[in-house]
């Protein structure tokens, strides 16, 4: 458990890149939990964001040569997102993009690895965003996510503090794939696909 926790959320079953999600950093040497904006917005940028995508999704073997990502990368700007699960799309053989929800085995919430960084405006507005890190998918992952080679960073408990308080070496050295006897998915309703649905059928498998 963080040793400060200042989120305050309720139970979500359908996320968006900018919307806020839960996370888990460290700050002068103990762990906080805060909400952070889903998608990277660099300190670096000279002004405020403009309406638009930003990086949600960063792959592991590119932290270190993304302009945007490079700097909190190498600075330690890393946290956790405590999840129950995440949504993958299928290619069927018909061409209709089926959703799946996918999670480890016998962990209710577990943690994604990601970076963070905190923009300040020129009005002293400030906002903290955060990049989901992906990795090579596992068998299971590339069966059902068959046009997507990458999956989530999903953390060992065991990798917790290596990922918040080590060196970039040893934090890279934690973004393996998911074993894929450790993990289950099921196909789940299109819904999915609508922002505004967010509801525990989400998550059901589909009939």
């Amino acid at each position: 458990m963080p040793v400060w926790a200042w989120w305050q959320f309720v139970t979500r079953f359908n996320v968006a890149p900018h919307q806020y999600v839960p996370a888990v950093r460290l700050h002068e040497g103990q762990s906080e939990a805060v909400m952070m904006r889903w998608g990277l917005i660099p300190r670096s940028i000279e002004e405020s964001p403009r309406p638009g995508p930003s990086p949600h999704c960063i792959d592991s073997d590119a932290l270190e040569r993304c302009a945007s990502h490079r700097q909190p990368w190498l600075e330690g700007r890393r946290c956790i997102l405590p999840v129950a699960g995440y949504y993958t799309w299928q290619l069927t053989a018909a061409k209709y993009r089926q959703p799946w929800f996918a999670h480890p085995r016998d962990r209710a919430v577990f943690g994604i690895a990601a970076v963070w960084d905190r923009f300040e405006s020129k009005d002293e507005d400030v906002v903290e965003s955060c990049s989901i890190i992906r990795v090579p998918a596992n068998d299971l992952m590339l069966e059902i996510a068959n046009t997507d080679p990458r999956m989530p960073a999903i953390l060992r408990r065991k990798d917790y503090e290596i990922w918040l308080r080590g060196t970039p070496e040893a934090a890279l050295a934690a973004l393996q794939p998911y074993k894929c006897e450790w993990m289950q998915a099921h196909p789940v309703s299109p819904r999915i696909n609508c922002p505004e649905a967010d509801d525990p059928d989400l998550v059901r498998p589909a009939a």
